[in-house]
């Protein structure tokens, strides 16, 4: 049994803790034991605790690494990191959107009022800035006209 590679126990009314020498197959790489009667704390410093908790999950008694913390343990002071048992997807997630956001409020902040706001203070800055925009919808306006113009005549003269 030592050179177990997958070990599926799921729903087999297994009941009581799990024996440690489960713990001594290294080469386990997937583990099902969800869905039985099992009960205890999963077997400290060993290969099981690196598990996901849905290998466990529908065992009402068992705790320990990756599930909450037994009764016992709560006494003492956690050495891991509280956060540890939250779904990294979820947290990644959640920081994503908060980063969005921080960014969208500082692009507005001096993005939109740093123009309005220079535009407001500066009335040479304004004037210059609405005088090019006239330009560009002067330029904009003759290259149309000139292009209309071009395709009627090239339309008369097949015509």
């Amino acid at each position: 049994m030592k050179m177990l590679d997958s070990l599926d126990l799921s729903h087999n009314q297994l009941s009581g803790e799990i024996p440690t020498s489960l713990a001594e197959i290294h080469t386990l790489g997937v583990l099902d034991l969800s869905n039985n009667n099992l009960l205890g704390k999963i077997p400290t410093s060993t290969q099981l605790q690196s598990f996901n908790a849905s290998t466990y999950a529908g065992n009402d008694g068992l705790c320990g690494d990756p599930l909450p913390l037994c009764p016992e343990d709560s006494l003492r002071p956690s050495t891991t990191n509280p956060r540890e048992n939250v779904n990294e997807k979820d947290d990644n997630i959640f920081s994503f959107m908060q980063e969005v956001v921080i960014s969208m409020a500082f692009g507005f902040i001096f993005g939109f009022w740093g123009v309005i706001g220079s535009f407001i203070l500066k009335k040479s800055w304004r004037n210059a800035f609405f005088s090019v925009l006239d330009a560009a919808g002067d330029w904009f306006y003759v290259r149309i006209v000139v292009f209309v113009s071009k395709c009627k005549r090239s339309l008369n003269s097949k015509f």
